[in-house]
C-alpha cells in the first residue's frame, strides 16, 4: 500500500494489542514485514470503516481513544440503506452485472416487480444483504431477467406482525433486541439487563445484526 490507500474494514473489532501496534504505525509510518528485522517507512492514505459506535467503545474501554483521534481526521456518516432508496436500483444493477458475469449467466436486468420488492424491503443487513440477495437471484433466475420471487426476500418483523412460527432464530433474536433497545431508548446497558445479557454479549449481537445503541 506504500504510496496508495489501505482500507481497514470493521476497525472496531481490532484486538487491543493490535490497536497499539496500529497506532505506532500511523504515528511513525514505520513497519516491519513479517520475517524481516528491518524497519521500512511507508506513506499510506488510511481509510477505515465500522458499523459500531467508536465513541461508546472508547468509553467502555474497548477501543483506544488515541487511536480514534488518529483515525478520525475526516468522518463520513453513511446512513443505512433503508434511508437511501435512491441508491438501491444502482447498487442492485451493479451487483447483478457483477454476479451474472461471475456465474456466466445472461440477464437483461430486473423486472419491475423485483425492483419494487427491493425498494419495499427494509434491508436490516444493509448493502451486504442486498449483495447476497442479488447473488441468490442470479443463481435462481430462470428467465432472462430477475423476478421478485428470485430474490427470496423474507418479511422483516418490525411490529410483531410476523408470527414466531415463521421466523428464523436470527429474526426472532433481532426483533427482541430491537424491542429492548426501543424500551431502553437506545441505552445498551438497560437493554442488556432487560434481555439477561452482559453488555459485551449484547454489543456482539448489535454488530452481528447491524443495530446501534448508546450508553
Amino acid at each position: 500500500a506504500d504510496g496508495g490507500t489501505l482500507f481497514l474494514d470493521e476497525i472496531a473489532n481490532v484486538p487491543s494489542g493490535q490497536q497499539a501496534k496500529l497506532l505506532r504505525v500511523i504515528e511513525t509510518g514505520d513497519v516491519e514485514r513479517v520475517g524481516s528485522s528491518k524497519m521500512r517507512h511507508v506513506d499510506v492514505r488510511l481509510v477505515s470503516a465500522t458499523n459500531a459506535d467508536l465513541h461508546t467503545a472508547v468509553r467502555d474501554g474497548r477501543f483506544r481513544e488515541d487511536l480514534l483521534f488518529r483515525l478520525n481526521t475526516v468522518e463520513i456518516q453513511l446512513p443505512p440503506l433503508r434511508e437511501r432508496h435512491e441508491d438501491i436500483p444502482l447498487l442492485a444493477r451493479h451487483f447483478l452485472t457483477q454476479h451474472a458475469r461471475r456465474y456466466g449467466k445472461r440477464l437483461s436486468g430486473l423486472e419491475a416487480g423485483a425492483l419494487q420488492a427491493l425498494l419495499d424491503h427494509p434491508w436490516p443487513g444493509n448493502v451486504r444483504e442486498l449483495d447476497h440477495a442479488i447473488e441468490r437471484a442470479v443463481l435462481l433466475a430462470r428467465g432472462d431477467a430477475v423476478q421478485a420471487q428470485d430474490l427470496g426476500l423474507k418479511p422483516v418483523a418490525t411490529d410483531g406482525a410476523l408470527g414466531l412460527e415463521r421466523m428464523t432464530l436470527d429474526d426472532a433474536e433481532r426483533l427482541l433486541i430491537q424491542r429492548a433497545l426501543q424500551h431502553a431508548r437506545g441505552n445498551v446497558s438497560e437493554a442488556a439487563k432487560a434481555l439477561g445479557l452482559s453488555r459485551s454479549a449484547l454489543y456482539r449481537r448489535l454488530q452481528h445484526y447491524d443495530l446501534k445503541g448508546s450508553g
